[in-house]
């Protein structure tokens, strides 16, 4: 055979799908993902903001509420001293996971495929973070002394106590926070410098311009940038696994029968990666519908590979769930037996919550393995609707381990019933509210998506783009 007949186009079964569909220009990502912060105010948006806001008001108020007259507004009693509130707080934090996961990790991989997804992403960690802060703030119950959980000298002489995993994690989460917003915030300086030379108000350009900190995209400036957002990935990486590790040794250290178990840092750690991707698609799909001109920047490769990361940690999730009736049935702790077999799966009818037991399995373990069928991780509606099974299966694995263990423990005669009061309710609720409200005026004010780095996977950008065939 000649050399001039050696074919050597790339096999069709072989060839990669774009990130960027449709063989867009790098003017083209520019163009869009300014477009939607610097087009009116649309309708939708005033409409959206109108309901999330007032909900936001009323949590605010209930906080106000339960500051005022105490914990006692609170349906806690003995002995469930903790409740709602932590449950929500693991929550929250939980689905702050994703954001660091997809910035952090994935770019240490190389994965590009997160370069349309991973500036919203970095956006909802923050926000979820700011929910899930306010509930140990309230739970100590004087807030006005919360500042007493800072290792700082003080008059009285009081110093925190480091042996608890509640103080551990008041320094891990905050160091979340802080690393997660410069991480944020150092992705964003190249695309405020964008928006900063195409705005034509003299205020947006004030305030782009402070926020682009003086960038013009000189060799140097990239070199320094580049240099930093690696540096913070590196240091933002170990915070995936530390994270919620630490939040789960606020249960693993305790000796609670359901709780006093090893497998709980790396049990919590899968759970809060499953929830994080979860509400990243549960924002992320609507957004690509709402705005046309996202449906060619997250494109079905990207739901695709998320959906199989539900698919995934939903199945490490579930063996944990499996590892946990095994543990409890093949050892000799009978405490442990009658809270997992008993007090959540009600083997033998003398479970108080089982029904919170059971919709945990179903919306964890089972929804999920539909995304073995790759019709149905192409199908948006079906992924859409098995992102919400998971919300609502994470919010009740959370509430299942706490109130379980709590509401029956060791004696029959301290057992107690738990159950929510209106201001508990209309707490949470209205965090759903400051979440969305935070959400809707980053889509409106900052850039959604990391123009910089997707203009860096179009097929422009590769050097072989065009290249004559041979």
């Amino acid at each position: 055979m000649s050399k001039s007949s050696v074919s050597l186009e790339t096999p069709a079964e072989l060839k990669r799908e774009p990130l960027v569909a449709n063989n867009h220009s790098i003017k083209w990502v520019t163009e869009n993902v300014c477009s939607i912060v610097q087009s009116p105010t649309p309708k939708w948006w005033l409409l959206a903001m109108c309901i999330t806001s007032p909900i936001a008001l009323i949590g605010l108020i209930c906080i106000v509420y339960q500051i005022s007259n105490g914990v006692g507004v609170w349906g806690e009693n003995h002995p469930n001293g903790w409740a709602w509130d932590i449950t929500n707080f693991v929550f929250w934090i939980g689905i702050g996971h994703a954001g660091t996961l997809i910035s952090a990790v994935l770019f240490l991989t190389r994965q590009k495929w997160r370069t349309s997804i991973n500036r919203a992403a970095e956006a909802m960690t923050l926000f979820a973070v700011v929910c899930a802060g306010i509930f140990p703030a309230i739970h100590v119950g004087r807030v006005w002394y919360a500042w007493f959980l800072a290792p700082i000298p003080n008059t009285n002489a009081i110093w925190p106590n480091f042996r608890s995993p509640l103080l551990w994690d008041v320094f891990a989460v905050s160091t979340y926070f802080t690393v997660s917003l410069l991480f944020w915030f150092v992705g964003l300086i190249p695309d405020l410098a964008t928006l900063r030379d195409r705005s034509k108000s003299r205020i947006a350009q004030i305030l782009y311009g402070i926020g682009a900190l003086g960038w013009r995209g000189s060799n140097k400036q990239w070199r320094h940038y580049e240099m930093a957002y690696l540096l913070l990935a590196g240091l933002s990486t170990p915070l995936v696994l530390s994270v919620h590790s630490i939040v789960s040794f606020d249960f693993a250290t305790s000796i609670m029968p359901g709780w006093h178990t090893t497998i709980f840092p790396p049990y919590f750690v899968a759970g809060a990666i499953f929830g994080g991707f979860a509400m990243v698609l549960t924002i992320m799909l609507p957004a690509a519908q709402i705005f046309p001109q996202l449906a060619d920047m997250i494109t079905r490769q990207h739901v695709d590979k998320m959906a199989k990361i539900l698919l995934l940690t939903g199945s490490i999730v579930g063996y944990a769930y499996l590892m946990e009736l095994f543990v409890a049935w093949y050892g000799v702790n009978k405490f442990e037996g009658f809270t997992f077999f008993i007090a959540r799966a009600n083997v033998d009818g003398k479970g108080w919550y089982q029904w919170s037991y059971w919709i945990m399995m179903f919306c964890n373990v089972i929804s999920p393995q539909i995304f073995w069928f790759k019709k149905m991780r192409a199908n948006y509606i079906a992924v859409f609707i098995v992102c919400q099974f998971v919300n609502v299966g994470m919010w009740f694995e959370r509430f299942t381990i706490i109130v379980t263990s709590l509401a029956q423990d060791f004696l029959p005669s301290s057992w107690g019933h738990y159950a929510p009061s209106t201001t508990e309710i209309l707490t949470f609720v209205g965090t759903f509210g400051i979440f969305f409200s935070l959400f809707l005026l980053f889509m409106r004010f900052l850039p959604m998506v990391a123009i910089s780095e997707v203009k860096g996977v179009t097929p422009e950008a590769d050097p072989h783009h065009n290249h004559p065939k041979h």
